[in-house]
């Protein structure tokens, strides 16, 4: 059944979306209305679209037809980004016969052999990933302004990136010079996030190298990387890799010249930010039980094996400091254990608020490590020893005690003075720069999440790259820009805006040009291309033009740095301009008015993986080339898409395309279970079983509208109708809220599950036969509807017998006038007491008669006084001396007990139950149980229902019930 449903639901978006694209409906122009203009991250054509891309691109869509009917001039447009080696490095891979990816194309993409073939030309793939994701989301009913499309190796969009970079250039913010880079030495260019497989962005930092001396005539150096060069002074020993090659190397940096001893792996490695020549090879065993002498503090210490020594991490050499680093105490005790040799005891360095003298044997004790298997244990206590240790510790008073000779002359009085009750951090950086002063360290650079790997599968390593092009992000003036632009932003989440903070703090010289990929050249040299996070910061503009550009056939030389100027900064004399290009005046004015109306862009869409790299660098390139008053509004970033669980990836054959997905469920099932799984921050775990579940919940939907808007309907109006109407405006009402504020999950649960049972209900009270009341709920209801599910919604809107398109109808309007609390607590009122008789019912054998005891509208005066007092978080005696005053002893001992049911009561209510209550001022609940008594009897099963009001001194008081009950609290009594 399921199968055939989808297959309608496909059938009917096919429909809908041919007559969409007839009557031109997302297409929009400049005009008198308000507009909105929201983009999301273009995508790489070097794979089809997957439900990845058809999250964010589905948030955009669901915002963009919303603000479309709340009566916005919305625009929402498309483009796809070639640029950058991505598509370049697969259609090699595909070249030289790469049979894991061409397998992936056959099985995972559905690619014939001769379609494989054709991508090994790079454009050929592009194109031909290009069409498939672009017909995909067409399916997928997304509301784009096609005539706005472009890619990134267009001749119009590289004249728009030159334009760009020659602007940055002219205000000083790209210049040339030597940093350190991610690399990938098999193509030999930077990479970034965009060139690796995984979309990992290498993340390079500093860290120091501590040279210890060869203990037998100090020839060698065995340099040692360190995150902690403060600990020096606690080092036991050293570990080597038993098993690894070690390389003894003649080691350059500027004008000094080492003799080092490094594992072959790190000399590979370091070769690209020092210059490095391999004198002679040596196995690590050989270098087990050697000595060498700390430069600090001039003690000797022995050279060990260690399994754990990473030899591509650093120099392949690690530095032992067990008092204060989990890893090497728990590989001291391993080796005592093993070795007998117990003579290696921690050196306590640091003190630290509740630890002892060794904090990692506190730690390790503490969280049960048993050895260095352990490692997810082991992790985190080393965080957990590095944190407190750098934020809280201070350098023990008596360190210059372990200074035993001196190798640097001065040392002990320098740890003295210097090192000695300092705070970590401080002690970090005088040891670092005394060491390489001296000549005993220097600072290299690591990729911390390594291994990272680029797209043509080589492990990133870390150059120090000269000669290369920059954008100095670090430049103190443009962050002072970029911060002032985020304290304008809206940001969804919120909680996000310390990660933009952080970035924009941090982030400092990006390499912004290759040697080779498709792209952009630099303007001012060739044989450069523009990498792809620097040339799509501002692409957003070129959406505004795009299309004029086109239509008015505007070659590609005529898009000088004069003519984007003056459509984007409003520079240069249009007449002038006009007549050196060739471009009627009237043409230039129409597209400087295009541009004027749609900027600034009001929201970006994007993953929050982007927050490090694009979406800051889109901050930063607006500030540094428009106006204030064309600087971005807002930014909506989105949490990762995972399936069945795990994370999607080629490897796993998990990746879930667009298509499939699209064929599997329908445009619209899919729409809605995307927007109901997650809200837009969380991460959002994509299940077939909560999909297929979602469909039957559309076809129950569908069959209820269909149902009630050809069935009978009566004329008279009942509180049933009251309660629809209200209920409805409340919906209205949530709905747009949660829609403005991005909580689009929210929103959806209400539209697809919560309205639905607002309608079952109804039906309930009713006896099945509504009013024309039921009509205007479910024209609102399917308009609502409408951004999440637009095929069905339109589908039905016109089963409804409309003529219009719903894609462009208005947002339904919030009518104050039809709330009616009195209704709706009356109906709360009525579910509450037939859920407090099923739980007595289970109590009681009792089936036959039901009688209640209830409230009259005047008893509830006290029970508003009690929701009023708690609404202000007053306490239980303030209300009992509120509600007593004036009475006499004997009056106020009866009245406590009540008032403190009451309160109790007021405590377990919601709180819109509580507001209902304020602002109905109270029900009379003996009409509200006779009105709806059919439903009552159908609910408990129970013909025979006597209604009693509690203060009927003719009324029976059954079980003592007259004097237990409270106003929304029937007495229940069951025979």
């Amino acid at each position: 059944m399921a199968n055939d449903y989808v297959k309608y639901l496909n059938e009917v978006a096919v429909k809908w979306q041919r007559i969409w694209s007839e009557y031109r409906v997302y297409e929009s122009d400049p005009n008198n209305k308000m507009k909105f203009f929201i983009t999301a991250a273009f995508m790489y054509p070097n794979s089809p679209a997957h439900i990845g891309h058809a999250r964010v691109y589905l948030i955009a869509d669901v915002l963009s037809r919303f603000m479309r009917m709340l009566g916005y001039n919305s625009l929402y447009p498309m483009a796809f980004h070639y640029t950058g080696t991505p598509i370049l490095a697969m259609s090699e891979a595909i070249a030289k016969g790469d049979p894991v990816l061409i397998k992936e194309l056959i099985e995972l993409y559905k690619l014939s052999q001769e379609e494989v073939e054709l991508l090994k030309n790079p454009l050929e793939l592009a194109r031909y990933f290009h069409k498939r994701s672009k017909d995909a989301m067409i399916r997928y009913g997304l509301g784009i302004d096609w005539r706005r499309e472009f890619t990134t190796i267009d001749p119009e969009f590289k004249s728009f990136i030159r334009w760009q970079f020659e602007k940055l250039r002219e205000k000083g913010l790209i210049e040339r010079g030597s940093h350190p880079v991610g690399w990938c030495p098999n193509h030999q260019m930077p990479v970034g996030m965009h060139d690796t497989k995984d979309d990992v962005e290498p993340e390079i930092d500093e860290v120091t190298v501590v040279s210890f001396i060869d203990s037998d005539g100090g020839r060698y150096l065995y340099p040692v990387a360190t995150l902690r060069p403060e600990t020096v002074l606690g080092v036991t020993n050293l570990w080597v890799r038993p098993d690894v090659e070690y390389c003894i190397c003649n080691v350059r940096q500027g004008s000094s010249e080492y003799l080092m001893v490094l594992s072959c792996d790190a000399a590979i490695k370091l070769g690209y930010q020092l210059k490095i020549t391999v004198l002679d090879r040596v196995m690590g065993s050989n270098l087990v039980g050697k000595y060498v002498v700390n430069p600090l503090t001039g003690s000797k210490v022995i050279i060990l094996g260690a399994e754990f020594v990473d030899p591509k991490f650093g120099t392949g050499l690690v530095m032992s400091v067990p008092a204060h680093a989990p890893y090497d105490y728990v590989a001291l005790l391993e080796y005592s254990r093993v070795s007998g040799d117990m003579s290696i005891k921690p050196i306590p360095l640091i003190r630290v608020q509740g630890y002892s003298e060794v904090p990692a044997k506190d730690v390790v004790e503490r969280l049960g490590v048993k050895s260095q298997k352990d490692t997810d244990l082991l992790d985190k206590a080393t965080k957990e020893v590095y944190l407190n240790e750098f934020n809280n510790g201070f350098m023990r008073d008596d360190l210059h005690r372990l200074v035993v000779n001196e190798v640097i002359p001065g040392s002990k009085e320098f740890v003295s003075s210097e090192v000695c009750s300092t705070s970590v951090p401080r002690a970090r950086e005088v040891i670092t720069n005394f060491l390489i002063s001296h000549g005993y360290a220097l600072r290299i650079y690591e990729i911390m999440n390594r291994p990272v790997y680029c797209r043509c599968g080589a492990e990133v390593v870390v150059k120090l790259f000269e000669n290369q092009w920059f954008i100095n992000y670090g430049d103190l003036n443009w962050k002072k820009l970029a911060f002032k632009a985020l304290s304008n932003m809206v940001l969804v989440p919120e909680e996000s805006r310390k990660q933009y903070e952080a970035t924009i703090n941090w982030l400092q010289r990006k390499a912004c040009a290759r040697s080779r990929g498709l792209g952009t050249e630099l303007p001012w040299e060739s044989g450069w291309i523009i990498e792809s996070l620097s040339d799509s910061t501002i692409y957003m503009a070129f959406y505004t033009v795009i299309h004029k550009i086109r239509k008015y056939s505007i070659p590609s030389n005529a898009l000088t740095e004069e003519f984007w100027d003056y459509v984007f900064l409003g520079l240069g004399d249009p007449d002038r301009l006009s007549r050196e290009l060739g471009i009627p005046n009237e043409v230039l004015s129409d597209l400087r008015r295009e541009f004027t109306y749609w900027y600034p862009l009001d929201v970006r869409c994007s993953g929050k993986d982007l927050i490090p790299n694009h979406l800051t660098f889109f901050i930063f390139n607006h500030v540094a080339i428009f106006p204030k008053e064309f600087w971005p509004k807002a930014i909506v970033t989105n949490g990762w898409v995972l399936r069945e669980g795990e994370k999607m990836s080629k490897s796993k054959r998990n990746v879930l395309t667009l298509e499939d997905a699209l064929q599997m469920y329908s445009p619209d099932a899919l729409r809605a279970s995307l927007m109901l799984s997650a809200e837009v921050e969380q991460d959002l775990d994509f299940r077939e079983n909560f999909t297929l579940s979602v469909i039957e919940q559309l076809k129950t939907l569908e069959s209820l509208i269909i149902k009630l808007v050809n069935s009978n309907k009566r004329s008279e109006y009942s509180i049933a109708d009251k309660w629809l109407l209200s209920r409805l405006q409340r919906h209205v009402r949530d709905v747009s809220e949660d829609l403005k504020n991005v909580r689009l999950r929210s929103a959806a649960v209400r539209l697809f599950y919560i309205m639905y049972q607002d309608l079952i209900d109804y039906l309930s009270l009713t006896d099945g036969v509504p009013s024309n009341v039921v009509l205007e709920y479910i024209e609102s209801w399917v308009k609502m509807l409408s951004p999440y599910v637009p095929h069905i919604a339109e589908e039905l809107w016109h089963r409804m017998g409309r003529d219009t398109l719903i894609v462009c109808e208005g947002w339904p309007k919030y009518r104050e006038e039809l709330v009616d609390p009195e209704a709706e607590l009356a109906i709360e009122f009525l579910k509450t007491f037939i859920n407090d008789v099923r739980e007595v019912m289970k109590l009681t054998k009792g089936r036959n008669k039901l009688y209640v005891y209830v409230s009259n509208k005047d008893d509830y005066k006290d029970l508003i006084t009690v929701v009023e007092y708690v609404s202000m978080d007053r306490k239980l005696s303030d209300i009992i001396k509120a509600l007593t005053a004036g009475l006499s002893p004997s009056e106020v001992s009866r009245r406590v007990e009540r008032v403190r049911r009451l309160y109790e009561l007021v405590l377990s209510l919601r709180p819109d139950v509580r507001d209902l209550i304020i602002a109905s001022r109270g029900i009379d609940e003996g009409y509200v149980i006779k009105t709806f008594v059919n439903y009552v009897r159908s609910s408990l099963g129970i013909n025979d229902v006597e209604v009693y009001y509690a203060d009927d001194p003719e009324a029976p008081d059954l079980g003592g019930k007259k004097k237990t009950t409270l106003p929304y609290k029937p007495g229940i009594y069951l025979t």
